[in-house]
């Protein structure tokens, strides 16, 4: 079973064991309009929980997304590079950026599940 998890800095990830997928969310995207470009890291790259996963570029602006946990690298999704307007078009499933193995599962449980996140983006407006 996968379940998925947000940051209060509009990351997800999508949690299938201890492998998971991070991207940004629906919200995020629309905050920052049409995504034109996408860095990502290199695969084997041991991320710290918070610190720089990728870096997107919209027509707006060009943000950070940051690691929701800690893990190593395992897989990029390299389409998005080719493709940035993937991001817009499905956050949550062919825009994701990147795989990680979650060094610490545990660490999940401080992420917002669905209700809480939705909940928070209310607080937003």
């Amino acid at each position: 079973m996968s379940a998925i998890r947000y940051t209060k800095d509009h990351e997800y990830i999508r949690i299938n064991g201890d492998v998971g997928v991070i991207g940004i969310s629906d919200h995020a995207q629309h905050a920052l309009g049409d995504v034109v470009f996408v860095e990502l890291p290199e695969v084997g790259k041991t991320l710290a929980a918070g610190s720089e996963a990728a870096v997107v570029e919209s027509v707006k602006a060009a943000s950070e997304v940051y690691a929701p946990v800690a893990g190593e690298v395992i897989e990029v999704n390299s389409a998005i590079e080719e493709k940035p307007a993937t991001v817009n078009e499905d956050p949550l499933g062919a825009g994701w950026f990147i795989k990680i193995r979650i060094a610490d599962t545990r660490a999940l449980d401080a992420l917002m599940d669905e209700t809480a996140y939705q909940a928070f983006l209310k607080t937003l407006d």
